[in-house]
């Protein structure tokens, strides 16, 4: 019942991301202009403006790479280098990275010098659209995460929204094999015949006996070399050795 109510899912979840796909390029949009304005509004009163400009100038870049990500562009290099933002992966990252930004615009408005009067009622409406819709799309990003992803199947709902209806079939390696699919790669030399020049080609079955079909009696005695033993009894003429008993060191007064 579970897997038919995500099949039914997967149409119309293609329409639905992508229709939250076009509310997270404005909200990114959105803050961008937010940052803008508050970098042009900036107070120099204090020293430390230089580092509250830099602030709002790294919100703009991050939210200009995560708008990016959400256009079909780069895919191969984010699919690389930033796998949590890849189509193999759910919207969790991006969904935190939203509530991240929507709350750092927030926070903004809390200075008096960010206020209605400093910024206009255009910019301040603006700053708070921002935040509030970072905020609201971010809830949005991480539910939508788990209600069209097909864990059984290891479909991500980047995959639905890129592929829809047909995502389980685009051959994509799911998730819940890699662990398996690591192991095969890890015992793979378990598969591989070994080559012996006693024995042949043998089979994996057969290689868990002994790596090395070294045969004990072959090496464990060697076979007596009657020619090496003789040369200490007899020399190559055919001549005995003399007797040990005629020695002059086993002579009677040398005893």
């Amino acid at each position: 019942m579970k897997a038919s109510w995500r099949a039914r899912l997967a149409g119309p979840g293609y329409v639905i991301l992508n229709g939250i796909r076009v509310i997270n390029i404005i909200t990114f949009l959105d803050i961008i202009a937010a940052s803008v304005v508050m970098l042009v509004k900036i107070s120099l009163t204090s020293g430390f403006f230089f580092f509250e400009a830099v602030t709002h100038a790294v919100t703009a870049g991050v939210s200009i790479f995560l708008l990016i990500s959400e256009l079909p562009w780069l895919c191969s290099y984010f699919d690389r280098d930033w796998p949590l933002l890849g189509h193999n992966s759910g919207f969790i990252t991006l969904g935190i990275a939203m509530f991240m930004l929507g709350a750092g615009v927030l926070g903004n408005l809390n200075r008096k010098d960010m206020g209605q009067d400093h910024l206009g009622m255009t910019f301040w409406q603006i700053v708070l659209s921002a935040g509030v819709l970072a905020l609201v799309m971010s809830t949005i990003n991480f539910v939508s995460s788990f209600v069209f992803a097909d864990g059984e199947k290891g479909v991500t709902a980047r995959q639905i929204r890129i592929y829809g209806a047909v995502a389980g079939q685009k051959g994509e390696i799911p998730r819940t094999g890699s662990h398996r699919t690591f192991r095969l790669s890890m015992k793979r030399e378990d598969t591989l015949p070994i080559y012996s020049p006693q024995a042949g080609r043998k089979s994996p079955t057969d290689r868990n006996s002994t790596r090395f079909p070294l045969k004990i009696e072959k090496i464990s005695s060697p076979p007596p070399n009657d020619a090496a033993s003789s040369r200490y009894s007899r020399d190559e003429s055919g001549i005995a050795p003399p007797d040990l008993a005629h020695h002059p060191a086993l002579k009677g007064e040398y005893i």
